[in-house]
């Protein structure tokens, strides 16, 4: 399983970006969808989550100007995030929990993507 992350870069404060995950390889379905950030010297915290049913987990901190969407036949996530703050500057990780196989298997390791840079400047 391959996650491949895009949509980082430099925005001012305000401002908006929009990040996409697309997963592949040997998926039938994914149960969690999610992202993370990390910044210098931080560890890597929850941003938010969406299972395969619709439901939504968000960390406080950005509540009411991230959005977290997918795409189940497409195996993708999306991170809709507006309002940008400096304190939002992180490199944004995509992470899968709880792959369904084509050949009906479960596989409840975490998934990966390399990370995108996302830096608002102020």
């Amino acid at each position: 399983v391959q996650l491949v992350e895009s949509g980082g870069g430099l925005v001012q404060a305000g401002g908006s970006l929009t990040l996409s995950c697309a997963g592949s390889g040997s998926i039938f379905s994914i149960n969690v969808m999610g992202w993370y950030r990390q910044a210098p010297g931080k560890e890597r915290e929850l941003v938010a989550t969406t299972t395969s049913g619709g439901s939504t987990n968000y960390a406080d901190s950005v509540k009411g100007r991230f959005t977290i969407s997918r795409a189940n036949a497409k195996n993708t996530v999306y991170l809709q995030m507006n309002s940008l703050k400096p304190e939002d500057t992180a490199v944004y990780y995509c992470n899968a929990k709880g792959v369904v196989t084509p050949t009906g298997g479960y596989v409840r390791s975490d998934y990966w993507g390399q990370g995108t840079q996302v830096t608002v400047s102020s």
